[in-house]
């Protein structure tokens, strides 16, 4: 009856394993280590400069733990923080050449302190958020006005366009602030664009002006979803920028109508976070200038045409490219890597409606000419690439060339990084040293321990070694909540602690529904081995509905809740999960191991079983029968 089959027993053993060893990463602690990320987006990190560090530490007498190369950074763990220091020092003395203009950004960072054959099997530590790994806070301001500013040069160039495709002539469009201005010749040109230009640009508030003209404004909705899109957008591009360069969970959120709150967890350099967040990179796309005055001034026989300016083409050199701006990072919808028909390596871009309308022009005037796509980082541009465009383009085409399948890799990459739809300043930062972040984690470790060791005394004194069974179940459902967020790479933040120390309260719940309704049956007359098998199966129904209702209220917080509350949540939500399969099955294994081959059990250790009395009335009924 109280029995388990062996293959039972076999997954129980397997989930403590597992358990075991995806916890065991946490127990090490963190080391002061330095990360090393590219400070451009046309120079990548790869495994030469690792070799670079490595020569570097060797050549300053620095021993690290270990130097490894994680595919987009390289991060080298040391023993103390003054070995650290020394290696920072070394490291971006052999990487950068001239200090202004730095080509890697060396960072000081933490890495967890588990050995490497842990880190095989791919059992990492919880990441900690702010509160308790320490790292930076920045809150930044994204400039509203400039995002419609760019919005209404863009709307100037889509005005112009749409006039040439429906043959009406103008005598000049002008910009005054957000205000589209166009002239006109004659009342007849006026009155056939108002029309077209109501219809195409509903987002725009078209009036006739007094002098012949049309002014053209964006209503107040599309003001609204123009600076909504702007900080989603910029969201978006510091996600990608930040993540490319390795930061653990960074949070980055929006906070009111026009602000950013970026949380960068382990990084104390606050110098080096604003330059990580700083690198937001701009994408440009602009027709070479292959004249012969261009050709001339690249050989240094004079100075660059009237409307151009000199870049530099990576991997080919000086290049003179038009100041016209064709087409922005914001009008790219996607690039990826991929092949041209001649199956050689190239990347296919998709641009958005507006872009395509403006390639197609642009590429069906300039066929056989050169198209160059720049990247400004800091106000400084480069030229990734400047293919020749030998067709007619829609909103998708592909840049091929003298590239290789990295390389292409690579260049997609930077093209996706995006830009920011809107300019952003920091007005607020602060750094949460690692001192304090360990003050908290040992606060919390505290309160959970203490929280547990509790439970546990009054359980085992209240139903004795039931309560014995129900305090290493409570231990196990620990275990496999600390190894499951491990394995989920979560954040753990001071919520996620509260939710720790709520889950074992809860936990234990089930175990005091079992154990009463065991002793309910004792008291109902059953035998001690009746008294188990019923115990467990009649819990079971009351144990799923209350965690049932609880769980819902978890995912309703988890789906719209953010930040700590989202972290709580999940925390939360995995601990009721945990608590089921360990308070049921885990503890029913236990009771099964201990009492189930015991066929002629007489009694079982689970408290006082309080046995109800006659009263008084019916004692005297009874003496009078007999």
């Amino acid at each position: 009856m109280n029995r388990y089959p062996l293959w039972k027993y076999a997954i129980l053993l397997v989930a403590l394993l597992i358990g075991a060893l995806y916890t065991l990463p946490n127990l090490f602690g963190e080391a002061p280590a330095v990360q090393v990320s590219s400070a451009k987006v046309t120079v990548k990190v790869d495994t030469s400069v690792q070799e670079r560090i490595e020569a570097a530490l060797k050549s300053a007498g620095v021993q690290a733990d270990y130097v490894q190369f994680d595919g987009s950074s390289i991060k080298a763990r040391f023993g103390d923080t003054d070995t650290q220091l020394k290696a920072k020092d070394a490291i971006n003395k052999a990487l950068n050449a001239d200090p202004n203009e730095p080509t890697y950004i060396v960072a000081l960072n933490l890495l967890s302190r588990s050995p490497q054959w842990l880190t095989a099997l791919h059992a990492n530590p919880m990441y900690l958020g702010l509160d308790l790994r320490g790292g930076v806070h920045f809150l930044m301001q994204v400039d509203m006005k400039a995002a419609l500013t760019k919005k209404a040069e863009a709307l100037t160039g889509d005005v112009r366009s749409l006039l040439r495709e429906k043959s009406i002539r103008h005598s000049g469009i002008t910009r005054d602030g957000n205000t589209v201005l166009i002239a006109f010749r004659d009342a007849e040109q006026r009155t056939a664009a108002l029309p077209v230009l109501k219809s195409q640009l509903p987002d725009v508030t078209w009036t006739p002006q007094a002098d012949g003209g049309i002014a053209g404004a964006l209503s107040p909705q599309a003001q609204v979803s123009v600076q909504d899109a702007a900080i989603k957008q910029n969201i978006t591009t510091l996600h990608n920028r930040v993540n490319e360069l390795g930061v653990a969970e960074p949070v980055i959120q929006q906070q009111g109508l026009d602000r950013v709150v970026v949380q960068l967890p382990g990084v104390q350099d606050t110098a080096k976070a604003k330059d990580i967040i700083g690198r937001t990179a701009t994408l440009e796309l602009r027709m070479v200038d292959d004249s012969a005055e261009a050709l001339e001034a690249l050989k240094g026989n004079g100075p660059v045409p009237f409307g151009t300016e000199r870049f530099i083409d990576r991997g080919f050199g000086p290049i003179i490219v038009k100041r016209q701006v064709i087409l922005t990072g914001d009008n790219l919808n996607d690039a990826q890597p991929g092949f041209d028909e001649n199956h050689n390596p190239a990347v296919h871009l998709t641009v958005d409606a507006k872009g395509a309308r403006i390639m197609k022009e642009t590429s069906r005037e300039n066929i056989g000419k050169r198209m160059a796509i720049l990247i400004f980082e800091k106000g400084k541009g480069e030229v990734v690439t400047a293919p020749k465009i030998n067709s007619e383009l829609g909103n998708r085409f592909q840049i091929s060339g003298s590239m290789n399948t990295q390389e292409a890799a690579d260049t997609a990459l930077l093209l996706r990084a995006g830009s920011l739809a809107a300019p952003m300043e920091i007005i607020e930062e602060r750094t949460i040293g690692p001192s304090l972040g360990k003050e908290n984690i040992e606060k919390g470790i505290a309160s959970v321990t203490w929280g547990f060791a509790a439970v546990a005394v009054f359980m085992c004194i209240y139903y004795l070694l039931f309560g014995v069974f129900s305090s290493l179940a409570l231990g196990f459902n620990l275990l496999l909540l600390i190894a499951a967020l491990s394995l989920m790479q979560a954040t753990l933040s001071l919520p996620g602690i509260a939710a720790i120390a709520l889950v074992l309260g809860m936990a234990i719940d089930s175990n005091v529904l079992i154990n009463e309704r065991v002793r309910e049956e004792l008291r109902g007359g059953a035998s001690p081995q009746q008294a188990i098998h019923l115990g467990y199966e009649r819990a079971w129904a009351t144990i799923l509905d209350s965690n049932v209702t609880t769980l819902i209220a978890g995912v309703a917080l988890l789906v719209f809740g953010s930040g700590p509350i989202k972290g709580f949540a999940v925390v939360h939500c995995l601990g009721i999960l945990t608590s089921m399969f360990s308070s049921v099955v885990f503890s029913r294994g236990l009771v099964n191991l201990w009492y189930g081959r015991q066929k002629k059990l007489k009694s079982v250790s689970i408290g006082q079983v309080w046995k109800p009395q006659p009263d008084a009335a019916e004692a005297t009924d009874v003496a009078a029968k007999v």
